[in-house]
This record gives structure tokens, C-alpha cells and sequence, in this order.
């Protein structure tokens, strides 16, 4: 299943976080270090629900940066509505990511420390339209990993490859 969202931002354009966006205004784009979420999303085929960025053009997992005061999982949550429409639990922390550096397009520099959780479906309905960071939503089968945006995603999926294969 894909959902496709018609996208007239540039590749490269970031969108921020009103907490991350007002540290950015204040030191541009040397390195920071900050706090994100991500899921895994499995279908009933143990398809893996990923998301086609806006920024890049590439596949990532739902998720995204904390804002002040949240905690991962309230992050995690929040992100799956806003990128994919869809109410999830996160139901058990796979891995945590502190080890990995990004430069995005834009110049901005970051080392994520990243909680990694396996989510289940709640309610709500993929979205079929546009957002600030999705280009398209799609299923991807564990043995078939499309071109992650960055290395901490292609060691999401390999964990989930080492569980579910």
C-alpha cells in the first residue's frame, strides 16, 4: 500500500521544530545534539511502514525530534499522527542510536540519540495528502529496504530484520 502526497517543496528543505528551530536560530547549523523517537509499524504481512522525507527525497521511519518537555514516547506518538495520520503505541523499545552523526542538505549538523520502538496500530487512517516532511507513505517488505536517508535508519531496519526474518 502507498500513499502518495503531491510535494512542491524543494529537496533539501528542512522543517524544525518550534523548540529545535529556536536553537537553530541561535547557532545555525553547528552540531547539536538531539533527542528523537522513531517506530516501526508492522502490517499483518510483517511489512514495515516507512516514510519518503520531504527534506531528502529518501525512506525513513516515523518519528522525529523531541520537543521540550515531551518524553520519547509522547514524541513518538505525536509524530505518527502529524507524518503518517495514524494513533500508535509504542509497545517495546528495540534499540537506542547515540553513536551516529547527519549532516541534513540544508547544513544543519546533528548527532541523534534515537529510541527505536516497535508501535501498534490504534486508529486512524494513512494520510493521503501532503505534509511539511512526507512525500509518500508506504509498506516495505523486511527483505526488500528501499535507500534510507541516513545510517541510523539502516540499522533500525536491520534490527528489525534480526527480529522478524
Amino acid at each position: 500500500m502507498v500513499a502518495f502526497i503531491e510535494n512542491d517543496r524543494s529537496e533539501g528543505d528542512v522543517i524544525l521544530s518550534g523548540y529545535v528551530a529556536a536553537i537553530r536560530a541561535q547557532v545555525g547549523h553547528r552540531p547539536l545534539i538531539l533527542n528523537s523517537a522513531s517506530g516501526a509499524l508492522l502490517n499483518s504481512q510483517k511489512q514495515v511502514l516507512l516514510q519518503e522525507r520531504t527534506d531528502t527525497g529518501d525512506w525513513g521511519f516515523p518519528g522525529g525530534y523531541l520537543e521540550y518537555g515531551e518524553t520519547y514516547e509522547q514524541a513518538l506518538t505525536r509524530e505518527f499522527q502529524e507524518d503518517a495520520g495514524v494513533n500508535v503505541l509504542p509497545e517495546r523499545l528495540l534499540t537506542l542510536s547515540d553513536d551516529l552523526t547527519y549532516q541534513y542538505p540544508n547544513g544543519d549538523q546533528v548527532q541523534p540519540i534515537n529510541c527505536f520502538y516497535l508501535v501498534r496500530y490504534m486508529s486512524g487512517q494513512l494520510l493521503g495528502m501532503k505534509t511539511d516532511e512526507t512525500m509518500a507513505l508506504a509498506y516495505f517488505a523486511l527483505s526488500n529496504p528501499p535507500h534510507f536517508f541516513n545510517q541510523q535508519h539502516v540499522q533500525m531496519f536491520e534490527k528489525l530484520q534480526s527480529l522478524f526474518l
